[in-house]
């Protein structure tokens, strides 16, 4: 299982914008590169990312094969209460990983 890791502020204000960084390690296989026995090493990548604040969405990206390996993500919201940020990645073979972190809105 790939690891994540993320960083969230532990505390803010309310209203305050905050700042979100998360990096998955993950091989994000092109397709494109060869073994070394010359077989194309298929597409392996992590293709749809989605972070939910207390169960709503606030932020979403897609990736595609061009993305280097071990993606690295920083976004802003705006923390409105204290709880739960849910990060999620899923794989293209089906997997799906996840991390969260609680924030307290002051």
């Amino acid at each position: 299982m790939p690891q994540a890791r993320i960083s969230v502020p532990k505390t803010a204000a309310k209203g305050q914008l905050i700042e979100i960084k998360t990096l998955i390690q993950h091989p994000m296989e092109t397709g494109f590169r060869r073994d070394l026995d010359g077989k194309v090493i298929p597409v392996h990548i992590i293709d749809r990312f989605v972070c939910t604040y207390n169960g709503e969405e606030v932020f979403r990206a897609e990736f595609h094969p061009s993305v280097a390996a071990n993606p690295y993500l920083s976004f802003h919201t705006v923390a409105t209460e204290s709880g739960r940020l849910e990060l999620t990645w899923h794989d293209d073979d089906g997997s799906v990983y996840t991390e969260s972190a609680e924030i307290e809105v002051v």
